[in-house]
């Protein structure tokens, strides 16, 4: 789920916005295209941690934060494999659970190595075109922007609430965390309400 920005001096940093974009999505949509096979599984673990590997954190570093993106996505990957693997068997829930989980991870590096500003100009620039049949380029891109933003942010609220249940002696679960890790997304949607309103945009 996932990490905000890490600043770096990679490659895949000094990657233009736009064509980084499209290339990681592109990656992202292949493994989420992969066959519900057992072949599919070493294709979807090999590819993340070359690309993590390779996206110049340092081997250690990209592979350090590949595991923190793939722990973010520990309760996805029970919830996934479980309701597949009591409906399809063991080869599509694996299939289907590692691809899933792939491609999360993969698009993870956009937002991991590209600055908000950066992907909100790329959005931008990408969805002008759609002005021709009514889109507001700059409003659907701030919302595709603090949609990737907002997933960190509530993946480290959970986080927290799970650490305040331990901290009181009680054994994390999602009814008791449900609630105030609502109050923590409502608090964070105000909190960003209230800057995009000074900010002029409503």
């Amino acid at each position: 789920m996932l990490r905000t920005y890490r600043a770096g001096e990679g490659w895949l940093h000094r990657m233009p916005a736009g064509p980084k974009l499209v290339a990681v999505s592109l990656a992202a949509v292949a493994l989420a295209a992969l066959p519900s096979t057992w072949a599919a599984v070493p294709v979807a673990v090999g590819v993340p941690v070359a690309l993590y590997a390779a996206a110049g954190m340092g081997p250690v570093g990209g592979l350090r934060e590949l595991a923190r993106q793939a722990w973010a996505l520990r309760w996805v990957v029970v919830i996934t494999a479980a309701g597949q693997l009591l409906f399809l068997g063991p080869e599509s829930a694996t299939a289907n659970t590692a691809r899933v989980v792939a491609a999360v991870v993969v698009a993870g590096l956009l937002s991991l190595t590209t600055p908000v500003p950066a992907m909100l100009d790329a959005l931008e620039r990408g969805l002008r075109p759609l002005r021709r049949i009514g889109v507001d380029a700059e409003r659907a891109a701030l919302l595709l922007t603090i949609s990737l933003t907002t997933i960190p942010v509530l993946a480290r609220s959970a986080a927290e609430v799970r650490d305040a249940q331990r901290a009181r002696g009680l054994r994390p679960s999602l009814a008791r965390g449900a609630l105030p890790l609502l109050i923590l997304a409502l608090r964070h949607a105000d909190d960003l309400g209230d800057a995009l309103a000074a900010r002029g945009i409503r």
